[in-house]
């Protein structure tokens, strides 16, 4: 018995004291939890980050006029090199485009409304006189450019993704015309498009990629002349 009662002894000499629960440091801790579960469905919320094609347009046409250069590759499905020119480039949104290319010869075209034209070193010619189909492609690469999503849903369904600092516009084409030239287009930029991308039904595909960009800045007599 005394050997027991020693080994009982002993046993409950070994086992370590019981600690009353902080109360304090276990409410911090959920409060802490509540706090982090908060901030994580903030960001998931769609109110909360959701950047609309409304505020696209209107962040796009903001500016009096945009100018920087630009690089455009063109692969075609018959060619094993893609095509890449190169220039600069002014745009007035709703109004028109200068496309001045530099790289790998030398022409300048205005795109406006009411038509695309060349620059012959004099005067203003009409390259594509009567080619059908010339006036709703003019409106498709101003409307691209120019943010102006109004008019690209009505050929398109539109999905944006991003915000106003980093944004991603998804075009699929909804109309018979549109289904039988593209597969897709994407555009991509901030205050200004900076990439477009074309992927066309036939197996061709574009990417323009616009740099050097500055919005407001004073057009040059030509430009201001030319638009």
């Amino acid at each position: 018995m005394a050997g027991s009662r020693e080994k009982a002894s002993d046993f409950s000499g070994r086992l370590k004291p019981q600690h009353k629960p902080d109360i304090r440091n276990i409410q911090r801790k959920l409060k802490m939890k509540k706090t982090i579960a908060a901030a994580l469905l903030s960001l998931a919320s769609p109110a909360l980050w959701a950047f609309s094609t409304a505020e696209l347009a209107q962040t796009l046409q903001k500016p009096s006029n945009v100018q920087g250069a630009f690089t455009q590759q063109r692969q075609l499905k018959s060619l094993s090199k893609p095509m890449i020119t190169g220039g600069k480039f002014v745009l007035i949104p709703k109004k028109g485009l200068l496309w001045q290319m530099q790289k790998p010869f030398e022409t300048t075209l205005r795109v406006r409304a009411d038509g695309i034209m060349q620059w012959n070193g004099s005067a203003w010619t009409n390259p594509n006189q009567g080619k059908v189909g010339q006036s709703q492609q003019i409106k498709l690469f101003l409307d691209l450019l120019g943010g102006n999503t109004q008019g690209l849903e009505k050929q398109f369904n539109l999905a944006l993704s991003g915000t106003e600092k980093q944004w991603t516009l998804n075009l699929t084409p909804k109309t018979a015309v549109t289904r039988q030239i593209f597969n897709r287009i994407a555009i991509s930029g901030d205050n200004v498009v900076r990439k477009i991308e074309l992927d066309e039904k036939q197996g061709d595909k574009t990417v323009m990629q616009f740099r050097e960009v500055q919005t407001g800045k004073p057009l040059d007599d030509f430009s201001q002349k030319a638009l």
